[in-house]
């Protein structure tokens, strides 16, 4: 049961066109992250990406782009890095936890091009507008994607409305986003939800962009970080060491894993303080 559940939700992330999404000013995601050739993800340490767990089998020893706009060319902005480890949040018992953790084989340098996305301090708010940058195809029933990165200004919609249009998927670990009259969306695994400056959503699934769109799904992020903190403490070699979390009841990591795996993390999500 809890393999065809998974099913399911990865069915939803088949990749639906980008309509009303325009190129990105050059540069200014410079969080945003290529994932082999069909995921996206963020940027949130030296070592580590944050994506969609339907990016998570894809993620394990493949090259990492980051600092890319237009991927037909080379720009000489890009640092291309391999992978060598995902950290799964339990998916394979509770695929409404849709998140990864992606280990980068060694530091990415920062520069104008090459930053870390901040975690968030808050949670989003309905009505919010937020940014979604993605390489997710611009033409309907196609599936060639955009050389370019693409970004969308979307509106954060409130729960009560995401439940109704999502009654069998809706759960507290995800946030809706997009015009409920269907004027715009976007869809590309692991698309970056930025809101304020923070990482609010990476894309979890969407139902497409006609007769009309339903708003996309992310994961909320606001109910992850202290996943996210520990995961990258835990399973970072070179990191600093730190004081842990106090041990929650419903919260427990895995030992860390040879490097070229794919694991599976806590259960649950801790939610931080404004989390619903």
């Amino acid at each position: 049961m809890n393999l065809l559940l998974l099913l399911v939700a990865l069915s939803f992330s088949e990749a639906v066109p980008l309509q009303g999404a325009a190129e990105c000013q050059p540069q200014s995601r410079p969080w945003h992250v290529r994932l082999g050739r069909s995921c996206s993800g963020a940027l949130v340490d030296p070592r580590w990406i944050v994506t969609s767990f339907a990016c998570a089998p894809l993620s394990s020893n493949i090259t990492a782009s980051l600092g890319d706009h237009d991927v037909s060319v080379a720009e000489g902005t890009e640092q291309h890095i391999d992978t060598d480890l995902t950290v799964l949040h339990s998916p394979y018992r509770s695929p409404f936890h849709s998140l990864a953790m992606v280990r980068l084989a060694k530091p990415a340098r920062f520069n104008q091009y090459v930053q870390p996305i901040p975690l968030p301090s808050r949670c989003p708010q309905p009505g919010e507008t937020c940014r979604v940058s993605g390489w997710g195809s611009t033409v309907p029933n196609q599936d060639e994607s955009p050389k370019r990165l693409k970004c969308i200004s979307v509106p954060v919609v409130d729960d009560r409305t995401c439940r109704e249009l999502f009654p069998m998927h809706w759960s507290h670990g995800m946030v809706c986003a997009g015009q409920v009259d269907g004027t715009n969306c976007l869809d590309d695994r692991g698309a970056v939800m930025e809101c304020g400056g923070q990482l609010q959503g990476v894309q979890w699934y969407s139902f497409g962009c006609s007769n009309p769109p339903d708003p996309s799904t992310y994961s909320r992020i606001c109910q992850y970080t202290r996943w996210m903190r520990d995961v990258m403490r835990n399973n970072s070699p070179t990191s600093a060491p730190t004081t842990p979390h106090p041990p929650t009841p419903h919260s427990t990591l895995p030992p860390t894993t040879p490097p070229s795996s794919v694991k599976e993390g806590a259960e649950g999500v801790q939610p931080v303080q404004g989390a619903l």
